[in-house]
């Protein structure tokens, strides 16, 4: 059973957490018609943010990502407050896991990284994977973790970082952004960043020795958004190029 003085704490960390901090951006928001028209089911949607939480992901990860978030598409259903429908699933620091609609995300500079090759049914195992993992909570010990590392010039060695994103409670009805995604997509044997080795062994057909790399699954809780961004198996997207870019018709100053 959890304590409830340890669940008020994140509860009010995680407030602290989430304001934003003016000028933590470095790019540029992505335009919303382009952004609508790219995204697909299956997409994931890394999102550069700007509050104190986002700064210590980043810091972390020495990454511009500091968030992920699955497209689903209109077949998720309902709508916001504002009356917008529902597209995206993510792992929310104060509400959990939740569905967002695309509105969400229009502020913050985004990516689009697309698996390649899902054949109908993984996608629809995909899919299903994700959906039913809405209503659970956030890792709130996560949030603990990584307000220590705040500081101006936090002590943590490079090798480090990303073990400390994994300091969580390993509680699995809890999540954070990126191993709730990974989780789904290992549920198809889908790669990210798998460790691989070499295995040498005799092949009696050609009688002489092959090399096979063979994949091995990662803990979910090491994966960080940029490991998507970074992973040769999902083809990185950007709405303003696949829109028909042409730079002849900018007009400069």
């Amino acid at each position: 059973m959890r304590h409830p003085v340890f669940h008020a704490l994140g509860q009010l960390l995680a407030r602290y957490l989430s304001h934003p901090r003016p000028g933590a951006q470095t790019g540029m928001p992505t335009n919303r018609h382009a952004l609508a028209q790219c995204l697909r089911p299956g997409d994931v949607l890394l999102v550069e943010g700007n509050s104190r939480f986002s700064t210590a992901i980043k810091y972390l990860t020495q990454s511009t990502w500091s968030h992920a978030a699955f497209f689903v598409g209109p077949q998720l259903g309902g709508a916001d407050a504002q009356g917008q429908p529902y597209l995206l699933i993510e792992a929310d620091i104060l509400q959990g896991v939740c569905k967002r609609p695309l509105e969400h995300y229009l502020p913050y500079p985004t990516r689009i990284c697309r698996p390649i090759g899902l054949n109908a049914a993984d996608l629809q195992r995909l899919l299903m994977e994700i959906t039913s993992k809405l209503g659970e909570q956030y890792d709130l010990k996560n949030v603990f973790d990584l307000a220590r590392y705040l500081l101006p010039a936090p002590p943590v060695p490079g090798r480090w970082r990303r073990h400390l994103l994994a300091l969580g409670s390993g509680d699995p009805t809890r999540a954070i952004c990126s191993s709730l995604i990974a989780e789904a997509f290992q549920s198809v044997a889908y790669p990210i960043l798998p460790a691989i080795t070499l295995d040498r062994h005799q092949d009696p057909k050609r009688h002489q020795a092959v090399t096979e790399e063979i994949f091995h699954i990662r803990d979910r809780s090491l994966y960080a958004p940029r490991d998507f961004d970074v992973s040769p198996y999902f083809e990185i997207v950007k709405p303003t190029l696949e829109m028909g870019f042409d730079y002849h018709h900018i007009h400069w100053a």
